[in-house]
């Protein structure tokens, strides 16, 4: 796990009391149990427990290692609020809308119109006064780069390329028009539009001696971050989700689409046109066909072609009995 400072990226409005997230949630509420005051500082997940912040919390987890008296629980799950261990919890009715009304009254980020930065104009570019980036990377014309984007050593970041809410370490290459650190597709399909958009608070790392081609898009973390692994080789027009984890040596082909919080073993390689559906795990040295569809767990050195993904030789068979029924 990576810890990163998210007030460099996301600046905290104000910090609210544990008491005063009632007065924001309102009617959502259905039940309330505060016995800690403390000030809200952050934002768990169930990957990273931060003191002084709000975990939502939707499901069963082993709470034994939480520190319950800094840490506020939300939920809509009546079990999760009946444990007596938990000092610190609030009973809503609907979690999404939770989230969505605390985030946008918490922090400043981009999809609130109050979102703001400072940019100078240097060598053709746009670049925040709140970023870093060293001086042997070289950022190419048209480029816009966001508050608290570090960029590390002998990078090249060419033309039209917008890079925010992003760590970017040494060695890599961005090609042209790409967007690294964009608003994670979160949604709720009840309440669809862009006044009902679920902020996205997290960031993108991008680890040494990566390959990005052109126009190719990567969304940020929800909470905690979307990750590109060491020596990763991403080709022209790949869409990579919020919450994805791409580990160390993926090829990745050109059109290829990685839905939400999908975790990609090492060494993987993906063709061409491949789609992958969210909250899937695909093993280490796993191979997937051009224009596969993913819609399950692969193992690891497995390899797997068509739509639904199964393991190649059983895809040929079928191929070849659709073949000589004249399909």
């Amino acid at each position: 796990m990576f810890e990163f400072q998210r007030k460099n990226f996301f600046s905290l409005k104000t910090a609210l009391y544990t008491h005063e997230i009632i007065k924001i949630l309102n009617k959502n509420i259905k039940f309330d149990r505060i016995k800690n005051k403390f000030k809200i500082l952050e934002i768990s997940s169930l990957n990273i427990f931060r003191k002084n912040s709000i975990l939502f919390l939707d499901k069963h987890i082993d709470l034994s290692n939480i520190n319950f008296n800094n840490i506020l629980i939300i939920t809509e799950n009546e079990n999760i609020f009946n444990n007596s261990k938990i000092n610190n919890c609030i009973l809503v009715k609907n979690l999404n809308d939770s989230w969505t009304d605390i985030i946008n009254q918490i922090y400043q980020h981009e999809d609130c119109i109050d979102y703001d930065d400072d940019f100078i104009y240097k060598n053709n570019s746009y670049i925040s006064k709140n970023s870093k980036i060293d001086k042997s990377t070289k950022i190419s014309n048209n480029c816009i780069i966001g508050k608290g984007v570090e960029i590390g050593k002998n990078c090249i970041i060419k033309n039209n390329v917008i890079i925010k809410n992003s760590l970017i370490k040494n060695n890599v290459v961005i090609c042209d028009n790409s967007v690294i650190g964009s608003t994670g597709f979160g949604f709720d399909l009840k309440k669809r539009g862009a006044s009902f958009l679920s902020p996205q608070i997290g960031i993108v790392i991008i680890d040494d001696n990566v390959h990005l081609g052109s126009g190719c898009t990567i969304d940020r973390g929800k909470i905690d971050y979307t990750y590109i692994g060491k020596n990763s080789m991403i080709d022209n027009l790949v869409h990579i989700a919020h919450n994805v984890v791409i580990n160390d040596n993926a090829c990745i082909a050109a059109q290829t689409g990685i839905s939400g919080s999908v975790v990609i073993g090492k060494n993987v390689t993906i063709g061409g046109q491949a789609g992958f559906a969210g909250h899937i795990k695909i093993g280490n040295n796993a191979v997937i066909a051009a224009r596969s569809g993913v819609t399950k767990n692969i193992k690891d050195n497995s390899v797997v072609a068509g739509f639904p993904a199964v393991n190649i030789k059983e895809w040929k068979k079928n191929i070849i009995k659709q073949r000589k029924n004249g399909y």
